[in-house]
């Protein structure tokens, strides 16, 4: 990475809201630092379904998913597997397969993961809610690709293709992502 410092073995990323907007964060991996959209209604440390807001956390990156029919030549450590159009993520709270893979058809409200607009063309799914999961605590927590001009995500931490290709090499799993 272009003369920056990255340690192989980091296992933290930092997750620091801006003071520029609510919606904007400087994430950190090492020496690293790129900008970052977070929640449209910013950080909480009492996350809730549907409130717009990044939890404030420390989360484990678990494992990621890939549009491998968009992007090629993507190197990581990091489990991943490549989106399917038929993988869906439940985000409804009442059912038993709440923050978890679905498949289509599944009528429950859910997130596709084989977007139209990109933002899951790389994402890592984050331990938020999954490990111990209840119900309307928040789903679908990822850290994604970005809207063009950094628009507010839903909850998820979003960064650039360039700076994901740049960060995801130092990212396994068990990195930490620490939201502050």
């Amino acid at each position: 990475m272009g003369g920056e410092k990255v340690n192989r073995k980091a296992t933290i990323i930092t997750v620091h809201h801006s003071p520029v907007s609510r919606s904007r964060a400087v994430v950190s991996l090492g020496n690293v630092k790129v900008a970052a959209a977070i929640g449209r209604s910013g950080r909480t440390s009492r996350k809730r379904e549907g409130d717009g807001a990044t939890p404030i956390a420390d989360m484990k990156v678990l494992y990621g998913f890939l549009r491998g029919d968009r992007l090629k030549g993507v190197k990581t450590p990091l489990p991943t597997r490549r989106i399917a159009g038929n993988m869906l993520w439940c985000d409804e709270p009442g059912h038993p397969s709440y923050n978890r893979l679905v498949r289509a058809p599944f009528k429950p409200s859910h997130e596709e993961m084989s977007r139209k607009d990109g933002l899951y063309d790389i994402c890592l799914v984050l331990d938020w809610n999954i490990s111990s999961r209840a119900r309307y605590r928040g789903s679908a927590i990822f850290f994604h690709l970005i809207r063009p001009g950094y628009e507010p995500t839903a909850g998820c931490i979003a960064v650039s293709l360039k700076d994901m290709r740049r960060i995801l090499p130092y990212i396994r799993t068990g990195t930490r992502v620490r939201v502050f």
